[in-house]
């Protein structure tokens, strides 16, 4: 049990000076101002003077770090929830690639028991049901039609684990499989896709909630033509990605996001690659071979941009810091939207009584100090870090 003081507190509300928060077993039990209040007997006092305490990042587009991809490998998959979770991420859906059918399914199998262990919220199918012409770091020569009976034998093997899927609904049966996706209970996000506008006004009404990325890997926003770009944005209904490493987007196309849809309907993530934390060398994404410098990850054939080395600290901190998004709302995008969308919020994405003590301790250039997840530190404990 821990009592958390002194610290500025994000909060739903917004952010709470000289806050105070009290941790019992899993879960956060009370929220307030000052030192006192709250049983202290045989509880453990954290003074967290000068530090910012922001709910657990919730990450719903991540592919891999550390090293470790999400696949057929479990070991690998632990591997990227351990690197992300240093990293502020308490809430992780694993995201895979395009790769054969066979090696699909047994991907999805085996890391649905991590999704039963609860060491993964759900499982995000990226492809194989995408546009080649928007195909990005997929492999096209593996790409397909969203086919009923593909759909259906992927949530079989599943077992209920498979919490969103990206498609491009333009291919045929597209819209189909937007409903044959929401009618099971998983979201349907529209991504690497060449729609129209008219295409993407016809995905959302058919049950679409959810734009991969926004930006990246789609048809472009014009004057005239205004693509699937403009759809999202201005549909209330879907929660817009963002991939905010500097790299994938220029901080005007971040900010105009942010004020066209609201820090509600934004939902930062990393989609990263095995490389994140990783270092700059050669690695593999799926079956394609990557490049890393200076921490932009790129195909090594074409030199298209392949996932990215992010972490969602860096996202949160670069949504604050560069593009000057309030706290409050950048906590939002990074843990209270992609909560919402997964359908989660009543356990985590923000600090409020009776939720899951998963949070993260900033210090005042918001690098992380300390990581809770389930009421238990997994990083360093920050109570030296006290008055530095």
């Amino acid at each position: 049990m821990y009592l958390l003081r002194h610290a500025r507190l994000v909060l739903p509300g917004g952010v709470v000076h000289d806050g105070r928060l009290a941790v019992g077993g899993e879960w956060i039990t009370e929220l307030g101002t000052g030192a006192n209040g709250g049983p202290h007997a045989g509880i453990e006092v954290v003074d967290l003077t000068g530090y910012v305490v922001v709910p657990g990042f919730v990450d719903m587009h991540v592919h891999g770090g550390g090293g470790g991809s999400f696949g057929e490998d479990l070991e690998q998959a632990r591997k990227v929830v351990e690197f992300h979770r240093s990293h502020g991420t308490t809430t992780t859906i694993g995201s895979t690639v395009t790769m054969a059918l066979p090696e699909l399914e047994r991907a999805v199998e085996a890391l649905s028991t991590l999704v039963q262990d609860g060491l993964l919220a759900g499982i995000h199918l990226e492809g194989p049901f995408i546009s080649k012409a928007r195909c990005g770091a997929h492999d096209p020569a593996l790409l397909r039609e969203p086919e009923e009976h593909v759909i259906a034998k992927l949530l079989e093997r599943g077992h209920g684990a498979i919490k969103m899927v990206t498609l491009a609904t333009e291919l045929n049966g597209g819209l189909r499989a937007v409903r044959q996706l929401t009618d099971n209970g998983v979201i349907a996000a529209l991504g690497h896709t060449d729609s129209s506008y008219e295409q993407a006004r016809e995905a959302i009404d058919a049950g679409v909630t959810v734009a991969t990325h926004l930006f990246n890997a789609m048809r472009g926003l014009h004057h005239r033509e205004p693509g699937p770009i403009a759809a999202m944005l201005e549909s209330e209904t879907v929660a817009v990605e963002l991939v905010n490493d500097g790299h994938h987007l220029h901080d005007a196309a971040v900010e105009l996001a942010f004020q066209a849809a609201g820090h509600s309907r934004v939902s930062l993530i990393t989609d990263a690659m095995s490389a994140a934390g990783a270092g700059d060398g050669s690695y593999e994404l799926g079956a394609l071979a990557v490049n890393v410098v200076d921490g932009v990850a790129r195909l090594a054939d074409n030199g298209s941009i392949a996932g990215s080395t992010l972490t969602m600290d860096s996202a949160f901190r670069r949504a604050v810091l560069v593009n000057e998004i309030p706290l409050e709302q950048a906590a939002v995008a990074a843990s209270g939207t992609p909560a919402r969308v997964l359908g989660i919020d009543d356990l985590v994405g923000s600090l409020e009584v009776g939720k899951r003590a998963d949070l993260v301790v900033l210090d005042d250039r918001l690098n992380v100090a300390g990581v809770m997840s389930h009421g238990r530190w997994i990083t360093e404990v920050p109570a030296p870090l006290v008055n530095r």
